[in-house]
């Protein structure tokens, strides 16, 4: 049977690997399902229709699943997933999807959320991801893989944030950050350059790390509009794929690109 302290509050209904460990005070609500090697250490609030994969950690006073910060919602069945090996540490909010906005609030693998980060409704986080304390994703945001956002950071509804961004503390996004991108500030957010050291770390080529950055001086340019810069881009570095998936991100952006 799963380890479950005696002080916990666990639903009959809820699905629990054997091998899931339930600390003092936790409760968890009917429509959960639990993978195994998963932990709750302690005051830990698993409700709505939330599944959970392998290997994860909830730190106390995390709030997992609960109904979506919308006056739209109205109880209507929506979904939380999280993946696995993912790191939720305390205070930590975690909200359902809601009819509106696909029905699903996503996260992937391997993220670490700081302490007090919240992930509204309707928002997907990649693989690799650092959200620092108290950062906040509003409703329909999207994080690529390998993005870190400092800490004390806001990003507004329905923006995303490229793979291998790299958000500065106390930034304010309300635009699109390309992938690749050191970015920091607020109203408006501004591109410092590449992400060069993460993009090290991650393996990537000094060669590639170089056209990455020339493409993103490029787009940075104040004094070029935008699709003359994503042609001098793709006349330049267009040939390398990550370079193509640079403009292509750009070029489908409805919320406007950080510059």
């Amino acid at each position: 049977m799963s380890r479950i302290h005696s002080t916990a509050i666990v639903s009959p209904d809820a699905k629990i690997d054997p091998s899931v460990e339930i600390g003092p005070w936790c409760t968890v609500g009917p429509n959960v399902v639990i993978g195994k090697g998963t932990r709750l250490i302690s005051h830990v609030v698993l409700d709505g229709w939330t599944t959970i994969g392998e290997d994860n950690v909830f730190f106390p006073f995390s709030v997992i699943g609960a109904v979506p910060q919308d006056l739209k919602y109205k109880g209507e069945k929506t979904e939380l997933l999280i993946g696995n090996r993912n790191t939720i540490r305390e205070s930590v909010t975690l909200n359902l999807g809601t009819v509106q906005g696909g029905g699903i609030t996503r996260m992937g693998d391997d993220n670490l959320l700081m302490a007090y980060v919240h992930m509204g409704h309707d928002s997907i986080i990649g693989n690799h991801c650092i959200l620092a304390n108290s950062s906040g994703l509003a409703g329909h945001v999207t994080l690529g893989d390998y993005v870190t956002l400092g800490g004390q950071s806001g990003v507004g509804q329905f923006v995303r944030i490229g793979s291998h961004a790299y958000l500065g503390g106390q930034s304010a996004v309300e635009k699109d950050v390309p992938l690749y991108c050191i970015a920091l500030g607020g109203r408006p957010i501004a591109i410092r350059g590449a992400n060069i050291v993460g993009l090290r770390r991650r393996g990537f080529s000094a060669e590639t790390i170089t056209k990455i950055n020339e493409a993103i001086k490029l787009w940075s340019r104040p004094d070029v509009q935008k699709e003359q810069c994503l042609l001098e881009i793709e006349s330049q570095y267009g040939d390398l794929a990550e370079v193509a998936q640079f403009v292509k991100f750009i070029r489908e952006s409805e919320s406007g690109v950080a510059r």
